[in-house]
C-alpha cells in the first residue's frame, strides 16, 4: 500500500476528515473528530501511526520487525508501522484503530456516525 492507496482506504470510512493540524507535512485522518490515523509527508519510507489495544500492540511489536511503538505518540497505544510489508494485516491495523476510535466517542455521536451509514 502506498501513501495515496492510504488515503483512499482511511477517506472511505464513515464520518472520516484529512486534516493537517500539525502543519503541512503530517496528513491526520479523524473519525467524528478523533484521530485514528496519521502519517509523514516527508518520510522515506511510508508508514504510519495507528492506535492498538496495549495488550496487542506489544503482541505486534514482538511477532512483527516492521512494528514499533509510536513515533512521537503514546507508545502505550500508538504503533507505528511500516505499510510495505504485510497489506492484509496493515488493511486490519487501519480497521482496529477506527474502530478502538469509534468505540471510545460518545453514545450521541457514534449514533450520529450510526445514522449516516444508514441515511
Amino acid at each position: 500500500m502506498d501513501l495515496e492507496q492510504f488515503r483512499e482506504y482511511c477517506l472511505r470510512k464513515a464520518g472520516v476528515s484529512e486534516e493537517t493540524p500539525f502543519g503541512p507535512d503530517t496528513l491526520v485522518y479523524k473519525v467524528m473528530g478523533k484521530v485514528f490515523a496519521l502519517t509523514s509527508l516527508d518520510a522515506e519510507e511510508f508508514a504510519c501511526n495507528l492506535k492498538c489495544d496495549p495488550e496487542r500492540a506489544l503482541e505486534l511489536r514482538e511477532q512483527h520487525d516492521w512494528i514499533v511503538p509510536g513515533y512521537h505518540m503514546n507508545k502505550k497505544h500508538w504503533n507505528t508501522v511500516k505499510a510495505n510489508r504485510n497489506q492484509v494485516l496493515f488493511r486490519e491495523l487501519i480497521d482496529h484503530s477506527y474502530a478502538l476510535v469509534v468505540a471510545s466517542l460518545p453514545k450521541k455521536v457514534q449514533a450520529e456516525l450510526a445514522q449516516s451509514l444508514n441515511g
